[in-house]
């Protein structure tokens, strides 16, 4: 009996080591599971300038909010409308005339736009031409050669279509020689430089950013007219995408100023910090449409 009750006490406590000494190892926690966002990027200069530019602000920003944002860099303005509805964009950074189209088209919505460090948050067409070209008012551009930018262009298309018409020419692909489409602003200035094309409309930040590099641009173009401003490249999501995740992005844009880190990267952004932007912005752009009687939701951007 004596042998039975110390093999009962022995098995107790085998049971009670077993119970707390011997637990079984905590599995460790699961991964955080991120929401992931995929942000399409207009090419208005270099792909590898764009990608420098951009890509430390978006490590930031996903770094920030815990949202894994991807960067895909587009072809052409117009590329912006497709990928939406194609690769799933869920967001852009937009031109002021590619946002209204897709506003119109897809219900996107602007959130933030980048202030420069001089306080300037908008931007503006220029028409230019080689100064030794003899061109000097739009009598003199019948018969030479236009380098566009992109249908998808304020600066680089529609700015200079309403140009043409308030000078009274409806049919200006007739009126000159040739048109064509350069892709990029830089490319657009590159080719009046260069004697390709006879006259360009382009961004005057683009075009401010080239002559710090090559003071030749502004010592051989003349800049013979100016468009109204509209708002800089903007940050727009997509219908969809939760009041939550809007606020999240748009408060570390609008507050990284505050972070030393965030001036660094602004800086290298060229930016001071961002802004608040609304449909309400893009006023100007909307005149311009209607004016020349151009059908944001059936436009052939292509």
């Amino acid at each position: 009996m004596k042998r039975l009750s110390l093999g009962i006490m022995a098995l107790a406590c085998l049971c009670i080591f077993s119970q707390s000494g011997c637990k079984k190892a905590e599995a460790p926690p699961a991964e955080e599971k991120r929401e992931t966002l995929l942000i399409g990027l207009i090419p208005e200069q270099n792909i590898f300038k764009q990608l420098d530019r951009y890509e430390p602000l978006i490590e930031y920003l996903s770094r920030k909010s815990r949202i894994n944002i991807k960067l895909i860099v587009l072809t052409r303005y117009g590329s912006i409308i497709d990928n939406f509805i194609q690769a799933g964009l869920d967001g852009a950074i937009f031109g002021s005339f590619t946002y209204v189209l897709a506003h119109a088209r897809l219900g996107v919505e602007a959130i933030v736009r980048p202030e420069d460090e001089e306080g300037k948050s908008t931007y503006y067409g220029l028409i230019l031409v080689r100064k030794d070209s003899g061109i000097k008012n739009v009598t003199q551009m019948k018969g030479r050669r236009f380098a566009f930018v992109d249908k998808g262009t304020y600066a680089g298309y529609l700015f200079p279509l309403r140009y043409f018409k308030g000078h009274g020419i409806a049919d200006y692909e007739n009126y000159l020689r040739e048109v064509y489409y350069t892709g990029t602003h830089e490319d657009a200035i590159h080719d009046v430089l260069h004697g390709k094309a006879d006259i360009t409309s382009a961004k005057d930040t683009v075009y401010e950013r080239m002559v710090l590099d090559d003071s030749k641009i502004s010592d051989e173009l003349a800049i013979l007219a100016r468009s109204p401003e509209v708002p800089e490249n903007c940050l727009a999501l997509r219908e969809g995408i939760s009041e939550a995740t809007k606020n999240r992005l748009k408060d570390i844009l609008l507050t990284m100023h505050f972070d030393p880190e965030g001036r660094k990267i602004l800086k290298k952004f060229g930016a001071n910090k961002f802004i608040e932007t609304k449909d309400l912005d893009y006023q100007v752009v909307y005149n311009y449409a209607k004016e020349i009687n151009l059908d944001l939701t059936n436009y052939n951007y292509k």
